[in-house]
């Protein structure tokens, strides 16, 4: 069975408690994230073959790491060995966490270093049918960018299903670029794209019919919704599947537009959240498991939606989930 290649980088995520109990208990929780390992990690969970690329640096810890990936049966050979760090961020624990913002600390990481043509893409590719990014990767500098459009290039040649998760973050983006300098011209080689209408707008320059979606209910956000994926639809022909999230108070839903097919999930309550971070990234491992395996565009987004809600009641990034508990939610 072909792999699904995901490509970005790992991240270890440093998760404090607050009010100074980090510092006064001597500990800081340590989670090995990266929105593309998240993906990946949840795709080996669900018995996917996987294959991760990044770049770590030539050190015990990326062994300790490399060896725990491949425990979870993630095929680490496209991993490239070069640089002198890990990337971190910093994102205390608990749900309601409003008045702290996440910190990254990745300039001079070893993918932050990484420059074109040190990847062989004809190998890192090889025996894999999907190549999976998000908008994270190129918004941290150039070169990363770059890489990027390397990569999409050699799997569209290869025939490659190619997907995005346009996952916008207000502090990356640093560089002198904007996105809409940056983002459509990945975007154009890509089959599957997911994101929301505001990310859209933000990394794309498809305005958004409503600004937010306070005071607004499902009708008027699944037609606003409809607005944009046909703007989307237009400027990037190539993709056939569009998945839009919205993660209200109370309640997440998500809409597909899969080929001439479009289809809404159910309403799931989202409850008491243990930990954000990840749960985009859980539903886009549960869109990409559902068109692989040709699910019924219903089955697909209701799938990812919950997964996407099991993620938010799990502490650290990446979903311990299986896919019985997850159809156990729909």
């Amino acid at each position: 069975m072909a792999s699904i290649f995901c490509f970005g980088e790992l991240l270890l995520r440093m998760s404090p408690m607050l009010s100074r109990q980090w510092i006064r208990n001597g500990m800081l929780p340590v989670y090995i994230g990266g929105a593309e390992l998240n993906v990946a990690t949840a795709l080996a969970q669900w018995s996917m073959p996987v294959k991760y690329g990044s770049v770590l640096p030539d050190h015990y810890l990326s062994r300790e790491i490399i060896g725990e990936l491949k425990s979870k049966k993630i095929n680490t050979s496209a991993i490239h060995i070069s640089g002198n760090r890990i990337g971190i961020y910093y994102l205390p624990q608990g749900a309601d966490l409003k008045s702290v913002g996440v910190i990254y600390d990745r300039v001079g990481s070893s993918f932050a270093e990484l420059k074109p043509g040190t990847i062989d893409w004809n190998e890192a590719l090889r025996d894999c049918s999907w190549f999976h990014f998000s908008a994270i990767s190129p918004a941290l500098n150039e070169n990363a960018a770059l890489v990027c459009k390397e990569a999409v290039k050699a799997a569209s040649s290869k025939g490659i299903m190619i997907s995005v998760d346009l996952n916008y973050r207000a502090k990356l983006w640093k560089y002198g670029k904007q996105p809409v300098d940056v983002m459509p011209e990945l975007v154009q080689y890509c089959d599957v794209i997911m994101g929301n209408l505001w990310a859209v707008e933000s990394l794309l320059g498809l305005e958004s019919p409503i600004n937010n979606s306070e005071g607004k209910d499902n009708d008027e956000l699944l037609n606003a919704a409809g607005i944009s994926m046909m703007k989307l639809h237009k400027g990037y022909p190539k993709a056939k599947s569009f998945a839009y999230t919205f993660r209200l108070q109370n309640e997440y839903w998500a809409v597909l537009q899969y080929g001439p097919e479009k289809a809404v999930s159910k309403p799931f309550l989202i409850g008491q959240v243990a930990d954000k971070a990840g749960s985009g990234d859980c539903f886009m491992a549960g869109l990409i498991y559902g068109i692989y395996y040709k699910h019924k565009p219903k089955d697909i987004i209701n799938f990812a939606a919950a997964a996407a809600v099991g993620k938010l009641h799990e502490p650290g990034d990446a979903t311990r989930q299986t896919v019985e508990q997850i159809k156990a939610k729909m």
